[in-house]
């Protein structure tokens, strides 16, 4: 009797545990790694010492670059179906100009678009932003607005600058 009891309790407890897990998965987009912003996209045309090539900006889903070229060591984000994020990020720094190789005092948020033509729905974190570290780190842990609704088949994630609104970083989506 007991040894029947306790195969029945255990397979209650191991089937409630194998549907929470299905149930708890609430993942609307991963992101793994980051790319660092490039603001040139491409250029035209021969360049000499007084003339430079015709340049295009490399807007991204209709958000322009920051002026300088930026790196980024790692980013790791997620976004649950109810517009809570979390995004990590480290080494978010200048790659030119005279501060390269340090942050110089910046305050960021993250959009996450999941439109891929016009037009870009934006779901934001607090546009005031939050301090990018002297290194370069930060943390973001809010919920977007607007809310997400349905399905991100396309997801996009720009972590911007909270004065201009350019984009410093763009996360690589996760495929697992």
């Amino acid at each position: 009797m007991k040894n029947g009891l306790l195969a029945f309790v255990l397979t209650i407890f191991i089937g409630g545990v194998f549907a929470s897990a299905l149930q708890a998965d609430d993942t609307l987009a991963r992101f793994k790694g980051g790319i660092g912003v490039h603001p040139v996209s491409n250029a035209t045309g021969v360049a000499d010492v007084l003339n430079f090539p015709t340049v295009t900006k490399n807007v991204v889903r209709g958000i322009n670059p920051a002026g300088q070229l930026w790196l980024i060591d790692d980013l790791d984000a997620r976004v649950k179906t109810n517009g809570d994020i979390e995004v990590r990020g480290k080494g978010l720094i200048l790659a030119g100009g005279n501060s390269a190789g340090r942050a110089t005092g910046q305050s960021l948020f993250a959009t996450l678009i999941c439109d891929t033509a016009e037009p870009f729905g934006q779901h934001n974190t607090n546009t005031a932003g939050v301090p990018l570290s002297a290194g370069g780190d930060f943390k973001i842990d809010d919920v977007l607005t607007p809310l997400p609704t349905g399905a991100c088949a396309s997801p996009m994630l720009l972590i911007r600058t909270a004065g201009s609104g350019a984009w410093f970083a763009v996360g690589i989506p996760s495929l697992d």
